[in-house]
């Protein structure tokens, strides 16, 4: 008679947490109280993050490089983690290299090398865990940003090949293999279509949630949404004879959780203390306040556009006036204030419009639904697209019938826009995601790495006010 090879495998995860710590001490004190009951009915509990687990609009993020994050993993016990594109290119190179020189759990990308083409130390493609009689492979793919990869010095693979590569290197070894997957939710369904070898698939990036999963073919996708409002649950009931392996989803609102880690809370509180104090460097001393304005002209959101054509080398800079959530007062201002002020993680770049293009884009940065526009993700970290504001463009206006202000012709540094000629525009990454401006979209584009929006700002501020 055979003996019964039956565990039961309890795998919680995490996703687009984004440095949003206000639930994280509810999310670790439920994470302890469900792996001790697992552990009481000698069931496995495994605790994995799929990515963007830092985000550097939080201060203690910024100041720590994000290695205060990687701390509160350690201290929630979690057994491995992949990247997502904030860890992987929100970060310097020297800055993600060793980001986890002090992490407690394994870290598993398949699909990020050096630029020689090796692995760094620190990352593992795959690991095997062993539960009683079964073995489950668990394999981390990011999403692979490789114009941004590169100009930081590393080499991105493509993620559909390299699951091919390890699916083949792994289906005989174990019993199960799922995938903690940075795609989003399209790359994570064209994977469950192409390797029905996946158990299941552990989703982020799209922040999608799935309450109790979505089969798709022989793989069931997990998603657990973002900012730790949920924690999900993938349970897995292998059965090593019968080759059989059940899986079932779930996720869990952390609103629901009333009990907080006391221990977390009160060393996420010091953490948050120490960045604070750390930020508070002194960049420049102001003789006078710069005022910002969302929908009007303002002082500070022209300074910004200057400083992006001169940091650049544009012929011209547009930049939307909603990057900066605050006008600065006369007197210091430090690097906590800069950060305040400007936390995006958005680069500059400089993309190549010609004269006809470039007049498409200030005719649709001219209308009030852009500049009203509330705009999600790109790395925006505000509130509202706001005015574009420019540096060596003017634009004349008229008020027509309907009452609404309307461009009537554009000057480029006092000459009328030729159409025909090619203009450096000096502007910001987020214009280049997605179609919030297609010409910017299909154009040539160069961009400025690792320097964020807020490193233009303060170097600019230093050359105009340092004595």
């Amino acid at each position: 008679m055979l003996q019964a090879l039956r565990e039961t495998i309890h795998i919680y995860h995490t996703n687009d947490v984004h440095s949003h710590f206000e639930r994280w001490p509810k999310v670790v004190h439920y994470l302890q109280t469900v792996r001790k009951k697992h552990q009481q009915n000698r069931e496995h509990t495994v605790l994995l993050d799929i990515g963007d687990f830092i985000d550097r609009f939080h201060p203690l993020t910024e100041a720590s490089a994000g290695k205060a994050n990687v701390i509160l993993l350690n201290d929630a016990a979690y057994d491995a983690a992949t990247i997502g594109n904030n860890e992987g290119i929100t970060l310097s190179h020297e800055q993600l290299d060793t980001l986890y020189t002090n992490a407690t759990f394994s870290v598993i990308v398949a699909n990020v090398f050096y630029e020689n083409g090796e692995r760094p130390r620190w990352m593992k493609p795959y690991i095997i865990m062993t539960f009683g009689h079964v073995r489950v492979a668990f394999i981390g793919v990011t999403v692979p940003f490789q114009t941004f990869y590169e100009l930081l010095g590393w080499r991105v693979a493509d993620p559909f090949d390299t699951v091919a590569q390890l699916i083949e290197e792994l289906s005989e070894k174990v019993d199960a293999i799922v995938l903690l997957s940075h795609l989003g939710i399209n790359d994570d369904e064209k994977m469950a279509h192409m390797f029905p070898q996946l158990t299941a698939i552990l989703g982020g990036h799209t922040h999608h949630v799935f309450e109790h999963g979505k089969r798709v073919n022989e793989t069931l996708l997990c998603g657990a949404g973002k900012f730790a409002h949920y924690v999900g649950c993938l349970t897995l009931t292998i059965d090593k004879n019968n080759r059989k392996v059940d899986a079932r989803a779930y996720v869990q609102h952390t609103d629901t959780f009333e009990h907080e880690c006391v221990e977390t809370k009160r060393k996420l509180n010091h953490m948050i203390e120490q960045a604070t104090n750390a930020l508070a460097q002194p960049i420049v001393y102001l003789p006078e306040p710069l005022h910002m304005d969302w929908f009007s002209p303002s002082p500070f959101a022209s300074l910004l556009a200057q400083a992006l054509n001169e940091w650049c080398e544009g012929d011209i800079a547009m930049v939307n006036a909603g990057v900066l959530l605050a006008s600065l007062p006369k007197g210091v201002v430090t690097k906590g204030d800069i950060h305040r002020i400007c936390p995006h993680p958005i680069n500059p770049c400089k993309v190549y419009l010609r004269g006809s293009e470039l007049k498409e884009v200030i005719l649709q940065a001219e209308t009030e639904q852009m500049k009203q526009l509330r705009v999600r993700g790109f790395g925006f970290r505000g509130e509202v697209m706001g005015q574009m504001v420019y540096d060596g463009v003017t634009i004349e206006k008229e008020t027509m019938s309907d009452g609404q202000e309307h461009v009537r012709r554009i000057f480029i540094h006092h000459q009328p826009i030729d159409e025909q000629k090619t203009y450096a525009v000096a502007t910001i990454d987020m214009f280049t995601f997605g179609h919030l401006y297609p010409e910017i979209y299909r154009a040539k584009k160069q961009y400025y790495m690792p320097e964020m929006l807020r490193d233009v700002l303060a170097w600019k501020l230093k050359n105009m006010y340092q004595q």
